[in-house]
């Protein structure tokens, strides 16, 4: 039987990624050459909109997550949609002019697209690094970390009698009486059995 959990073991940080007009939470990011100019990838969904706006722009931000990064940041972008909600309102939370920059990260890297890669239900983007900067020195969060405190970032609050559930690889949110037993998650593809189940 294939127990995709153990996906989780692999070791990778939580990263803020933006572009023109939008953004996403981020994990599967890696340096792919060592020279001046190294090359990054990074992994974002098909499904996802900020996927569309990369096929659209040449430059991405990833804001380097740490620790104790603010959970707001993590629920804004990772369990919603720019076509949903204006991520970057509250301004006070970014700094950057035409692409923002998360404030309370590590500190940033700034690429030039180079080349996007169909793989799957995902999409490669490798980039250029052409800036870079950091803030502050602080241990960066980990999926493992995420996956260990993800309750008291996400901190999933129900309204009375309300029942939801959340998925245990991504975070996504499905309010409901009952899950189909057929759910896949939109954000992550997680069958019903990695979600779980919380009563308000």
């Amino acid at each position: 039987m294939k127990n995709k959990k153990i996906t989780r073991s692999i070791t990778q940080g939580v990263y803020v990624l933006t572009t023109n007009n939008g953004g996403c939470i981020v994990d599967a990011v890696s340096q792919v050459s060592a020279s001046e100019e190294p090359l990054i990838s990074v992994a974002v969904m098909k499904k996802n909109y900020t996927r569309e706006l990369l096929e659209k722009n040449e430059k991405f931000i990833l804001s380097v997550l740490a620790e104790d990064a603010d959970g707001e940041i993590i629920k804004t972008f990772g369990l919603n949609s720019m076509k949903d909600i204006d991520k970057f309102a509250n301004k006070e939370l970014f700094t950057g002019d035409e692409i923002k920059i998360v404030k309370n990260s590590i500190g940033y890297m700034e690429c030039e697209i180079v080349d996007r890669i169909d793989m799957d239900t995902h999409l490669l983007i490798i980039g250029r690094l052409k800036e870079a900067e950091v803030f502050e020195d602080k241990k960066p969060m980990s999926c493992g970390y995420y996956q260990e405190h993800k309750d008291e970032l996400l901190k999933v609050n129900t309204m009375e009698g309300k029942v939801a559930w959340v998925c245990t690889l991504c975070g996504y949110v499905y309010f409901g009486e009952t899950l189909p037993d057929d759910y896949i998650c939109p954000r992550c593809g997680a069958g019903k059995e990695f979600f779980e189940k919380k009563e308000g």
